[in-house]
Formats: structure tokens, sequence, C-alpha cells
């Protein structure tokens, strides 16, 4: 129990860089009505973009907007591979991860994994975010402003106000319609090949986003990193609506919710492996248990709840 205590702010901030990540796939899983898997090579983009030029002294907010470019550009060559090359969706998103997977390794001057110097403590200074950060804001060698659970909680927020704003324009809402009922969003005149991209662009540049940030959190890039990250992110999609369904109702407090879910995915996660002290080579296996109980609970929900309402009120037909 003690070290699952020990290790639950880890756990949150983890969950919480991952929410970012979660939010992206919201957009196209929920939004979009798109399955995208290109989410698993573009967050090894934007992790290896941010640790490339962070590493070669660009400014650290410079180099977040960089793996976001990156990001949008990944999700870009998904969108037209989609809408105007005519390849499904799904098997567009698996061609851009395929291709990533080189251009990863390229940019990271093929090597399968490079590392931020964090034992040069002005390197470790500049960082938004490190798990070192945790250790130091408990021992107290390090303000609390600093943690990373407040720094990502309102690094979050700041990404979800500016999607809810932009959600309520009139582009944002041409890109609801498109996901909602494409043929009735041509009828209005909307461009729903223009909306499809464009929401594959945003997801994937979030999705950059948080791997650059979690390579910041963990002080390296891996090329394998995001090997499993649309599991990992359509759990917290799945969780959060399990468990925030009925009581978050507003767009804004949705988005809240797929963060919630990162966080109580990785806090699952957590425990099981503190308290069980089971093999984490078993950890896969523990995520795909994992997001398939929560995936059959909606529909245990909708099968035997509903049905016998309906039973029960069809008395008097």
């Amino acid at each position: 129990m003690l070290s699952f205590i020990g290790a639950l702010p880890g756990a949150v901030s983890q969950g919480l860089i991952w929410g970012i990540m979660a939010i992206g796939v919201y957009i196209t899983y929920k939004i979009l009505d798109i399955a995208d898997l290109t989410v698993d090579g573009s967050f090894c983009t934007g992790g290896a973009v941010f640790v490339m030029l962070f590493g070669s002294g660009v400014n650290l907010w410079l180099a977040l907007l960089a793996a976001l470019a990156a990001g949008l550009l990944a999700g870009l060559v998904t969108g037209l591979l989609h809408t105007a090359c005519g390849i499904p969706a799904i098997l567009a998103g698996i061609l851009t991860q395929l291709g990533l997977w080189s251009v990863n390794l390229a940019v990271m001057g093929m090597k399968a994994n490079v590392a931020i110097n964090v034992t040069d403590q002005a390197n470790l200074d500049r960082l938004l975010v490190s798990l070192r950060f945790v250790q130091d804001v408990a021992k107290g060698t390090r303000p609390f402003y600093r943690h990373p659970i407040l720094v990502v909680g309102v690094f979050s927020l700041a990404i979800i106000s500016v999607l809810y704003w932009f959600f309520g324009t009139e582009l944002g809402a041409s890109l609801r319609a498109t996901g909602a009922n494409p043929n009735m969003a041509r009828a209005q005149g909307i461009n729903t090949d223009t909306g499809k991209v464009l929401g594959l662009m945003l997801s994937n540049g979030l999705v950059a986003l948080s791997g650059a940030l979690l390579s910041q959190y963990q002080s390296f890039a891996d090329a394998s990193m995001g090997k499993g990250a649309i599991v990992i992110g359509l759990a917290a999609v799945i969780i959060g609506q399990v468990v925030f369904g009925r009581i978050f109702r507003n767009f804004a407090l949705k988005m809240l919710a797929v963060s919630l879910g990162a966080v109580i995915y990785y806090t699952v996660i957590q425990a099981v492996v503190s308290l069980s002290n089971i093999n984490t080579n078993y950890l896969k296996l523990i995520s795909a248990i994992i997001v398939a109980v929560f995936l059959t609970i909606p529909y245990w929900k909708g099968k035997y709840f509903h049905a016998k309402v309906k039973t029960g009120g069809a008395s008097h037909a």
C-alpha cells in the first residue's frame, strides 16, 4: 500500500499527460467517428522532434510548437490519403503510422532512443515537466507550482478552453456536423472532406504535443514510445464516458472527462502493479483487460438495464 501511495503522484502526472493525447483521440473517435491509427506514430513523432530540438538548444516553447506542427503534418497526410486518394480512414492511418516509424528514426538520427541530459541542472530547470520534479517537490527542494500535476493540469485546462472556443465557431461547428451526419452536412454546403482533414490534423497535433510532454517527463524519446497509444486513448475516452457520462453534459466537461479517464486508467494500472507485485511484462495484458471491462459496461447497461425498463413500461400498450 505504501508503494502505491508513493507512486500515485507520478501515476496522476503521467495520466494527465496521456489525457492530452486522449483528447486528440476523442476528436476523431467521437466527433468525426473515425478510427485513426496514426496516433501510434504521431505520438512518437512529437517526442522525437521535441527531444532533438531541445537537446540542440532550441527554446522549450518553440520545441513544443515544432512538435505540434509535426503532428499536424502527420494528420494532414492521413487526411489526404483518406479524402484525396479514397483510402479508407483506418487503412490511411495504418499507412501513415507505418511511414512515421522510419521518419521518427530519421528525426532521431537513426537511433532508437535519444535522451535529454537532465544531469545538467541548468538543462533540467529548462524543462516544463519532469519525473524528477515530483521527487523534488516532495523533498521541498523545488516550489510546489513546478509539480507536474499542477503544470500539466493547467496545460490541459488551457487546451480544453481553446478547443471549447474553437468548436463553438462556425468552422468548429461544421467539423462537428461532418462527424454527426456527413450527408446532411454536405446538403448544408459544408465541405466534409475539409472537415475530416482538419479534424485529423487537430487530433494528431494534440497527440504529438502529448508525446513531447511525455518525452520531457521521462527525459527521453523512444522509437516504440507510441506503441499501443491508441488503446490508451480509447481507454481514457471510454472510462471518462462510463464514469462521468451522466454528470458531464457540457462539451468542455466531456473533454475534461476524457482527461480524467486517462488519470483513472493510470491509477488503476499503478494500483494493480503496486498492490499485486505482478510482473510488469503483463502490463499489456492488464491494459487489454481494463479496456475490455470498461467497453463491456456500457453494452451490458444498454442490453440488460434498458431492456428491463422497456419491458416494465409495455403493460398498458
